[in-house]
C-alpha cells in the first residue's frame, strides 16, 4: 500500500486555566505528521520538539516527504533503515531522529488499522492492560506555599506519582550552596504536602556537575524519592556511571539519547537503574521496544519519557510500553491535558494514576484537523542568553 499524501502540523497547544487551576502554559509548539495511503487509510505520528528547535524538525519532515510519498507503508523497518543510510548519510541528531520517529509511528498506526488490531498486538501482545503514569507540568512556582498547594492538587486528581525539577535558577553545571539548600527544601516541602505514600520523582535535567548531583542526592535521601533523573550530562557515560556509584537512589537517564546504539554504553557501564527513552525522538515505536529489550538483559527498568502531547505521542508510548516486561511508569503532562481533549478522539482518561490500554486499531487515537488549525504555531519571545 503506497503512501500518497503527507502532511505536517506545527501547532501551539492552548491550556484552559479553569481546567487545572494555576497550571503554567505549554512551553513549546507540538509537531504532528499524517500519512495517507492509496486505499484511503491514514495514520498519525508525533515528533519531539523543543521551544526554539521546532521549525528545524519540521524542515526535516518536509525533506523526508520526498522519500515517504510512494513508499510501501507496510515496510516500516526498511524505511527507518533507508532513512538513516540514504537520507541522513549515517549522521544522526535530535532533529533527524524526531522527524523519523513521527513518520515511523504513523506507519505503525497504518499497519494496525489495516490489520484491524492495536499496534501492541503486532509487537507481540500486551503484558499488561493498565499502565501507570506520573504527573508532570504542574510545578513551576516561586514560593514553597504555592509548590505545596500544587502538589496537593495533583494528588487530589488521583495521581500516586509526580515529578518536578527542584533545582532553582537557570541550567548551569555549578551552583551555589544556597541553591543546593533551596533544592533540598523544595523536596521537603513536596514530601510534607503529599505524605509518605505518593512517589516523588526528581528531575535534574542533566544540569549539574557530579559533585553537586551527588551531594544533593545524599541530602534528599531522607525524603525517599522514587528516582533521581539525569543527574549529569547523559553523553558523559563515565561521569554518569561514577555519579550513580555514589548515589543511593535509582538513577535515570535516556531522554536525550537516540537509538539503541547510544544506549548500549549505558547498559555496559552500569550507568543507570532506569532508562527513559522518548518514542518521539528515539527513532519510533520499534526502536523503543528494542531498547527496552536490551535493558531487560541488564535488569534495567524502562519509564518512557513523554514531553509530547497527551495525544499521539502518549498513544505511541502506551502501545510500546504495553509489550515491555520491564516497564514501570510513564509521563503524563497535566498542562497539556485540556488541549488534548479538544483535538483527540477519544481522549485519554487517567484513573488512579493509570491509563487503561485501548483495543482500538492502530495507535487507538485520531486527531481533529480543524481543531489543529485553531492552534497555529506561535513564535517565542526574544530573550537573552542566561535568562531564567
Amino acid at each position: 500500500m503506497r503512501i500518497t499524501d503527507f502532511r505536517s502540523f506545527l501547532v501551539r497547544p492552548a491550556v484552559d486555566p479553569a481546567a487545572i487551576p494555576d497550571i503554567y502554559t505549554a512551553a513549546k509548539n507540538l509537531l504532528f505528521v499524517r500519512l495517507e495511503t492509496e486505499d484511503g487509510l491514514h495514520g498519525w505520528g508525533e515528533c519531539y520538539t523543543q521551544a526554539d528547535r521546532d521549525t528545524q524538525i519540521e524542515a526535516h519532515l518536509r525533506q523526508l516527504e520526498r522519500y515517504v510519498v510512494g513508499w510501501d507503508a507496510r515496510r516500516i523497518k526498511p524505511f527507518t533503515d533507508a532513512a538513516y543510510n540514504d537520507f541522513a548519510a549515517r549522521r544522526g541528531a535530535m532533529d533527524y531522529y524526531s522527524a523519523v520517529s513521527g513518520i515511523e509511528q504513523a506507519l505503525w498506526d497504518l499497519a494496525g488499522k489495516r490489520a484491524g488490531v492495536p499496534v501492541y498486538e503486532l509487537l507481540g501482545g500486551a503484558v499488561r492492560d493498565r499502565l501507570r503514569v506520573y504527573a508532570n507540568g504542574w510545578a513551576r512556582t516561586t514560593s514553597h506555599e504555592e509548590l505545596a498547594a500544587r502538589a496537593r492538587a495533583v494528588v487530589a486528581r488521583g495521581f500516586t506519582a509526580l515529578k518536578f525539577d527542584p533545582v532553582p535558577g537557570p541550567w548551569r553545571s555549578f551552583i551555589t550552596r544556597e541553591q543546593e539548600d533551596e533544592t533540598v527544601a523544595r523536596v521537603a516541602v513536596v514530601r510534607e504536602a503529599v505524605g509518605p505514600d505518593v512517589d516523588i520523582l526528581l528531575e535534574i535535567h542533566r544540569r549539574l556537575a557530579p559533585m553537586h548531583a551527588v551531594r544533593i542526592a545524599r541530602r534528599v535521601e531522607e525524603f525517599e524519592p522514587y528516582w533521581f533523573e539525569e543527574p549529569v550530562l547523559a553523553e558523559n557515560i563515565d561521569a554518569l556511571a561514577d555519579a550513580r556509584a555514589e548515589i543511593d537512589l535509582p538513577v535515570v537517564t535516556g531522554e536525550e539519547l537516540y537509538t539503541k546504539f547510544e544506549f548500549r554504553e549505558v547498559f555496559e557501564r552500569g550507568a543507570a537503574d532506569i532508562i527513559n527513552p522518548d518514542v518521539c525522538n528515539v527513532g519510533g515505536i520499534l526502536e523503543l521496544k528494542e531498547i527496552a529489550a536490551m535493558a531487560e538483559v541488564y535488569f534495567v527498568a524502562v519509564a518512557p519519557h513523554n514531553y509530547n502531547s497527551t495525544t499521539v505521542g502518549l498513544a505511541a508510548t502506551l502501545q510500546a510500553a504495553a509489550t515491555m516486561p520491564n516497564f514501570i511508569i510513564t509521563e503524563y503532562f497535566m498542562n497539556l491535558e485540556p488541549w488534548g481533549r479538544e483535538v483527540a478522539t477519544p481522549p485519554f482518561e487517567v484513573e488512579e494514576s493509570h491509563i487503561t490500554l485501548s483495543d482500538r486499531p492502530g495507535l487507538g487515537i485520531d486527531l481533529d484537523e480543524a481543531a489543529l488549525a485553531r492552534s497555529p504555531r506561535e513564535l517565542f519571545p526574544r530573550r537573552a542568553f542566561g535568562d531564567a
